[in-house]
């Protein structure tokens, strides 16, 4: 018998008896290892669904970017805020200017920032200034995109282009 063979029987048999010795240890360590794992994933899942809405589809580095010298997109200080860069095609005073850095913090809480989000209420209790879309994402979209923005932090690099 080869000793290969000799220790994957051995180890085999040493497996089998000890999980028959503690079969609800065993059972309990594969089902915490199995929790973690999930909930690790499921985070990740989350952040790469924002990260897929803010970037491809609600398209906010368009506003929430700066601007460099060449008129693009600063990607070395993605979502940092800075110029809207989008002017009105009627006048009108409710128009924003700047967009607010949305990277790292974006501004109130986890739960302003959801319903801003899903009712297109800020969290003063008013709309948003144009040309921010008056979203209605769903909350599952809404805490993904929170999710997301908080993964960049304060030095945010834009992950596409």
């Amino acid at each position: 018998m080869s000793r290969s063979r000799f220790w994957s029987l051995f180890g085999g048999s040493a497996m089998v008896l000890l999980c028959a010795a503690y079969p609800q240890a065993a059972g309990a360590q594969r089902q915490d290892a199995a929790k973690a794992a999930k909930a690790e994933t499921s985070a990740d899942d989350k952040a790469a669904r924002g990260r897929y809405i803010v970037e491809s589809v609600a398209m906010c580095g368009r506003c929430h970017s700066p601007v460099d010298a060449r008129g693009n997109r600063d990607t070395l200080h993605w979502l940092q805020g800075g110029a809207v860069g989008i002017a009105p095609t009627v006048a009108t005073e409710n128009w924003a200017i700047v967009a607010p850095r949305i990277a790292g913090a974006p501004p109130g809480t986890e739960e302003q920032f959801v319903q801003l989000l899903t009712t297109g209420m800020s969290r003063t209790g008013r709309q948003m200034r144009q040309p921010m879309p008056q979203f209605r994402m769903t909350k599952d979209d809404a805490e993904a995109v929170y999710a997301y923005l908080k993964t960049l932090g304060n030095g945010a690099q834009a992950t596409t282009n």
